[in-house]
């Protein structure tokens, strides 16, 4: 099967699983097709990829955090089920990727389950892993691990558990996986532990799940937890302690959102103080509604943030991307120019050598030699055959170094150019080295594949998107009140 069957066989599947699990989004599909169509004219993906693989289709949770921060005991409480290990320390060392079954899967399916199926988010994810860590993409079932539950709060979700998260002793391909989960991720929990009162100890791990995500377009959809807040009822220094975290993530660049303080009331010692027990209980309580509505809200924020990745995209590839093609086109077209001057006053350098080396009298026989009687005429007349044999060897070797100047001139600006860039991963890299091909000219100043007819699909697009949001506010919204509520007519 070739890439490109593979890439077709995937996007069929999506559609089943569409079709079955979510009616509503499958008429966006055709959308993100036809903007798969302008990206491979312009080279920004390749035959074999497509924008809709590079997002999940279904709501996707992700609980990431410190070591023993309680992670899987929220899961556990919060999917109603002891489907993940607790414990004071690291009980887990993968991902562990939870979703609605047949039956409750209590030992876990290996990654190679999610890494083979395209209907999961983690399909071939082995490749990427390889490219970050050589010999560790056959690994895979090192790093992944698959679990089915038997009920409704999973059904229609993916929930992902996280082992004890440690950016100065973990390698390089859990970094990328936790990257990867973070940007497919419709929300992001990420947990701390209120046991560890000195958060400047984790400076690199606010490093890697902070300041990545407050310069993002998404970043609302992160939460910040701090966890086992119970643990200071005997200080009573709940809001010290709260205090220094708050602190600690707003060194690291969050100067916004939501921080939550929550602890799990049935595993956690008993609290002797009255008073303090009711303010704990009364804070947790308050905070997990919160949290619980914002689980729930993923379901109905999907369609949308799918929609609204279109729009983004849009806006992305006409102020940011198509920009900086012509930047590294101009930079490409200059360095040309610069290597043309330099080759042909080389090459005059080398002529005007060669007549001073063969001196004024060899000279005039050579140029006797060339002005004899060509094919013009009879007496000479046109221009001789030797002379435009000769005008064609120099021009010849012009347009060689000319050639070896743009090949040159093109990899050296490829090097600086990243391979992704932007929300989707596009590939500027590629796009760029495509405009450098020898047929195309230096001078073009538009990107291949960009021009009014890109700008027409461009427009296209962004009516598609319109209409895709009218269709779901149709679906969750009703300003009119013209829909019948549920307890009329009963």
């Amino acid at each position: 099967m070739t890439p490109r069957q593979a890439l077709q066989q995937r996007l069929n599947a999506l559609e089943n699983h569409l079709k079955s699990e979510n009616p509503n989004l499958l008429p966006i599909i055709p959308t993100y097709r036809q903007f798969d169509r302008l990206l491979y004219s312009m080279g920004l993906l390749q035959d074999d990829e497509s924008l809709a693989t590079r997002i999940p289709w279904w709501p996707m949770i992700a609980v990431l955090g410190t070591f023993s921060a309680g992670k899987s005991s929220f899961i556990n409480t919060t999917l109603g089920a002891n489907l993940q290990n607790t414990g004071n320390q690291a009980v887990d060392d993968k991902f562990t990727v939870i979703c609605y079954g047949a039956d409750t899967k209590y030992e876990p399916l290996p990654g190679t389950a999610l890494n083979a199926d395209p209907r999961f988010p983690f399909y071939r994810i082995s490749d990427e892993i390889e490219k970050v860590a050589a010999g560790e993409g056959k690994r895979i079932y090192s790093y992944l691990q698959l679990k089915t539950l038997k009920n409704e709060s999973v059904r229609g979700k993916i929930v992902i558990d996280s082992p004890g998260f440690d950016a100065d002793d973990q390698r390089r391909s859990v970094l990328r996986l936790t990257d990867h989960i973070i940007e497919l991720s419709d929300l992001v929990l990420v947990f701390f532990d209120a046991r560890h009162p000195e958060p400047g100890a984790m400076q690199d791990t606010l490093q890697h799940l902070v300041s990545k995500s407050v310069r993002r377009a998404d970043a609302r959809k992160f939460i910040y937890v701090l966890n086992q807040i119970d643990t200071t009822w005997k200080e009573d220094n709940a809001e010290a302690v709260f205090g220094a975290w708050q602190r600690a993530i707003a060194q690291s660049g969050l100067v916004s959102g939501r921080f939550y303080a929550i602890y799990n009331k049935k595993a956690a010692p008993p609290i002797d103080d009255e008073t303090l027990r009711a303010r704990y209980e009364a804070k947790c309580d308050a905070d997990m509604t919160e949290i619980q509505g914002r689980i729930a809200e993923v379901e109905v924020g999907r369609g949308y943030r799918i929609v609204g990745m279109l729009d983004s995209l849009t806006k992305e590839l006409e102020g940011e991307i198509v920009p900086f093609l012509q930047q590294a086109l101009a930079r490409w077209r200059r360095g040309v120019l610069i290597g043309d001057a330099v080759w042909a006053g080389l090459l005059a350098a080398v002529l005007g050598g060669l007549s001073y080396l063969i001196g004024g009298e060899s000279l005039g026989r050579f140029a006797g030699w060339l002005g004899e009687t060509g094919a013009g005429g009879p007496d000479g007349a046109g221009l001789p055959i030797r002379l435009m044999v000769a005008v064609a060897l120099l021009a010849g070797v012009f347009l060689a170094g000319h050639h070896w100047v743009r090949g040159w001139m093109a990899r050296r600006v490829a090097a600086g150019l990243p391979e992704r860039m932007g929300e989707a991963d596009l590939n500027p890299r590629n796009a760029f080295l495509r405009n450098t091909r020898f047929f195309r000219t230096a001078f073009r100043k538009l990107p291949v594949g960009w021009g009014k007819r890109a700008k027409g699909r461009i427009f296209a697009i962004r009516e598609s998107v319109a209409q895709h949001v009218q269709r779901l506010n149709d679906l969750y919204t009703d300003p009119a009140g013209r829909r019948p509520h549920p307890t009329e007519g009963e």
